[in-house]
């Protein structure tokens, strides 16, 4: 019994920074970093954002269209995304609704050629938009013709007359309660609404008046749509304090911190119109070490966007991203276990797909996954480990497909993107190895220098004077070049009748070498500039 009574409930706490630059919002369970956002309140927010935009060209191949909406590229769109009643359907999280979609959208898709769509959406004509996915690397931003305008319980679908609920209200009783109200709500003729995770437990008077503020936003956004000209930004998403008030703030989250005066008033009175108890939740830093510090939260960043993640067991995971893909190993490490081999294989495999989905959630990657977990014989090993992940991903917020382990022990998902990483937003390139996260070794560069200096002394190297070589190399290839190679280099020197002179050049980067006639002054010779 006193087991069971010491069982209590996280402690889930969002700590918002927004003194600085950059406004960052983490979530702590039990002082434990579980989520992470970071936004520049200087750059224009696009995903969520509703644009009117012209189609800029046709291309029937890719069975997409290029629009312009303002922004620095293009957006993608898909043709069966540029008819509302055709669109895919965003947020809709009603398992037996997604059924009925499916069916509807393949025999629409069917419908339209690419004369249809030739017709309708000439090059030039304009089309409102709104943005699903945000430019990432090269690629611009993906749009639908299908407007989602949420709200805090409620989605507002403007020309979509379906309705849903959310798949994480599992309570049957709870399901049948919202649907009630939802029966009984004054939609606009052509709408259709989806119940959000959030509205389990609320009031009716909480639903209808989440519907009169998106009821009234959709208003405001078509008088927008017929006097603004193309291209214009006709809705944009809130900021991050706000969004942590309508979709983060929940009853399960004991305390949002926040650390300025302007942006706890702020947040404190979005939350007072959720209820007075919301509003009480809302509490100002007043401390005197930064707030990140203060809760730990910068140490615990710095340790999980580390390219190599450890474990509790003593295993480790490593983490590789690229634009498309992420590749996750899976490694013992120092993990010896209890019982057998088996066994310790389990139990580093199973904290490793706990750490994955959390890491996924920090550093906000997807697209297609690999994990390399380590080799499991028992099937029912092989099981458990997937169930694991599949439990650990319900709490992620962004949508999720996870198959069993593979015959080599692989296990493959993929998770939405929508933004650019958090690694992406917040790092650059290394300018030394430019993103290789490795250099040549001295050894190598021994080696190139050897080659080059060869190719000199044949070319240049066949009148009656001997030619005379400056060689300008950083100090550690120096100190390869005079320890261990120097008889190398005295044979070169023999064979072609010249003379080498060697000079450290501090400031260069590593993989950087030249060679320069000293007796002319020309240079025969130059690695490009690092």
């Amino acid at each position: 019994m006193f087991g069971f009574l010491m069982r209590k409930k996280a402690k889930r706490q969002i700590i918002i920074n927004a003194e600085s630059l950059q406004t960052r919002v983490a979530v702590l369970e039990n002082g434990r970093l579980e989520e992470f956002q970071v936004e520049d309140p200087t750059r224009e927010r696009v995903v969520g954002s509703i644009y009117k935009g012209r189609i800029q060209n046709l291309e029937n191949d890719l069975q997409a269209a290029f629009v312009s909406i303002g922004q620095r590229k293009n957006a993608f769109l898909h043709y069966w995304d540029m008819l509302p009643d055709t669109a895919a359907r965003i947020g809709l999280e009603d398992e037996e609704e997604k059924e009925k979609e499916k069916g509807k959208r393949r025999g629409r898709r069917a419908r339209y050629t690419n004369e249809d769509i030739a017709r309708q959406f000439p090059p030039g004509s304009e089309i409102v938009v709104q943005v699903t996915k945000g430019p990432i690397g090269t690629k611009g931003p993906r749009v639908t013709a299908s407007l989602s305008l949420p709200g805090r319980y409620l989605v507002l679908m403007p020309g979509y007359g379906m309705s849903g609920v959310s798949r994480k209200i599992e309570d049957p009783k709870e399901r049948e309660r919202v649907r009630k109200i939802l029966a009984r709500l004054p939609l606009p003729d052509g709408t259709g609404i989806i119940v959000r995770t959030a509205a389990s437990g609320a009031r009716k008077s909480s639903f209808a008046r989440d519907l009169r503020g998106l009821v009234n936003a959709w208003q405001d956004l078509q008088e927008a749509m017929r006097t603004r000209s193309a291209p214009a930004c006709l809705y944009q998403e809130p900021d991050l304090g706000e969004r942590v008030v309508r979709d983060w703030l929940t009853e399960d989250v004991d305390r949002v911190v926040v650390d300025t005066r302007e942006e706890f008033e702020k947040i404190r009175d979005l939350a007072g119109k959720i209820s007075r108890g919301a509003r009480a939740k809302i509490q100002l830093y007043e401390g005197s070490l930064p707030i990140f510090d203060h809760y730990g939260v910068e140490h615990q960043l710095e340790e999980a966007m580390r390219r190599k993640v450890g474990l509790k067991s003593g295993g480790h995971i490593t983490i590789d991203e690229t634009e498309a893909l992420i590749a996750i190993d899976v490694n013992t490490g120092r993990h010896k276990g209890k019982g057998s081999q088996e066994e310790a294989i389990l139990e580093v495999n199973m904290e490793a797909v706990e750490e994955v989905a959390r890491q996924l959630r920090l550093r906000n990657i997807g697209g297609l996954v690999v994990i390399d977990l380590i080799d499991m014989k028992p099937k029912k090993h092989q099981n458990a480990v997937y169930r694991a992940m599949r439990e650990a991903l319900r709490r992620d917020r962004a949508r999720t497909n996870v198959i069993p382990i593979s015959p080599l022990g692989i296990m493959e998902m993929t998770r939405q993107r929508v933004e650019e990483s958090i690694l992406a937003t917040m790092y650059i390139d290394c300018p030394y190895c430019r993103g290789r996260g490795e250099v040549k070794s001295a050894m190598s560069m021994s080696v190139d220098i050897q080659r080059q200096i060869s190719a000199a002394m044949r070319k240049h190297g066949k009148g009656q004077t001997p030619l005379e070589l400056e060689i300008a190399v950083h100090p550690t290839v120096l100190d390869r070049l005079r320890r261990e190679d120097e008889e190398f280099l005295l044979d070169i020197e023999e064979r072609f009748g010249g003379r080498l002179t060697f000079r450290s050049e501090v400031g260069k980067h590593i993989e950087f070498f030249s060679i320069k006639n000293r007796q002319t002054g020309e240079m025969l010779f130059s690695t490009a500039e690092k």
